[in-house]
């Protein structure tokens, strides 16, 4: 029997292989649900181990507000099937009361208070079926210079430009935003990196405005590796079509080479609330389209769609979006780092 210590979706796991089982342990932290009156939400995996379940009121357990809700007082568990309960009394808030529940085809300005901070409850446990949540992704030929200068320690300066999302969407913190978890991540395996991240993202616009506004942005950087983040707003109702988009990002791929002598990472998006009106509700068209705008312009591609297609299969939107729209939460921006961690240059 071999016994191997890994990382499966960013925390430690414990993977036991013989000759007829394979079992894969997963300690999960911090992931998110809002639980609407007593109806169960599942947890991004089933099998939970008898007891290793936290519920908690924040993201990080060190928060001094942090409050620990009480199993069957609080909340219950099926340890099958991965799912929570609110009870009939408990102190978790009920989701069923939040102004956009049920809502179809809404329009969010219509709401003054439509975000889902104070509805998430965040929670740890072990799981015994665990699968890693990103496909490995190896775009090591477009990341030759980066990864030069991680193993070396000559410095590396990562610059980050799309939109709100890219720019922080619903992070709690800077150090939680996907982007500047990475950086720790990198830092981590490359001990001997000198790693400076800035961003420069331009909330609430798209990708061809990331190529008129360049000037005033990302024009005023000097990057060795650039993370582009467009589409969100892209895939709204008026944006650009998904050829449109794709062609703006071979356009800023060709002018950060050219102006910057850089190299680019482009990361698709995820789809936003489905009962949205302003979506167009076509984000996998988008998320193709910035696959082929990689490939076309020669950078690399990291997939953050599917990530989130597959926390779908299981979990409501509503559990992972900080506005309840279309920008994550602490726990999204986690997901985000699993498709960024499993890129392998």
């Amino acid at each position: 029997m071999i016994i191997a210590i890994t990382s499966i979706v960013g925390f430690s796991a414990c993977v036991t292989n013989g000759n007829t089982e394979s079992k894969s342990v997963l300690i999960i932290e911090g992931e998110s649900l809002v639980l609407a009156d007593t109806i169960p939400g599942k947890l991004c995996f089933d099998a939970l181990t008898k007891d290793s379940l936290v519920v908690r009121s924040t993201y990080q357990a060190i928060n001094p507000i942090c409050k620990i809700y009480k199993e069957g007082i609080d909340y219950t568990v099926d340890y099958d099937k991965g799912e929570i309960k609110r009870t009939i009394n408990s102190s978790i808030p009920d989701y069923s009361q939040h102004p956009l529940y049920g809502q179809k085809d809404f329009d969010h300005t219509k709401f003054p208070n439509y975000a889902n901070h104070t509805f998430f409850i965040w929670v740890d446990y072990v799981c015994t079926k665990g699968v890693p949540l990103a496909k490995p992704n190896d775009q090591s030929k477009y990341l030759v210079n980066s990864k030069e200068k991680l193993e070396t320690g000559e410095p590396l300066i990562i610059v980050s430009y799309g939109n709100s999302i890219t720019a922080g969407g619903e992070a709690s913190s800077k150090e939680l935003r996907f982007q500047f978890r990475w950086v720790d991540y990198l830092e981590k395996n490359f001990p001997e990196a000198k790693i400076t991240i800035e961003d420069v993202s331009i909330p609430g616009y798209c990708s061809h405005n990331g190529i008129e506004m360049w000037d005033d942005y990302i024009g005023k950087t000097s990057p060795d590796l650039v993370l582009l983040g467009w589409g969100m707003n892209d895939h709204n109702k008026g944006g650009n079509t998904p050829e449109q988009y794709k062609a703006y990002l071979i356009q800023l791929v060709g002018m950060i080479k050219e102006k910057k002598n850089a190299e680019v990472i482009i990361f698709s998006s995820f789809p936003p609330n489905d009962e949205w009106t302003y979506g167009s509700h076509s984000m996998e068209l988008y998320a193709e389209a910035a696959k082929q705008a990689a490939l076309e312009a020669g950078c690399a591609y990291v997939d953050v769609y599917s990530v989130w297609i597959k926390v779908l299969q299981r979990k409501d939107q509503s559990s992972l979006l900080g506005n309840n729209i279309n920008h994550p939460n602490d726990f999204g921006h986690w997901l985000y780092l699993q498709a960024f961690e499993a890129m392998s240059f």
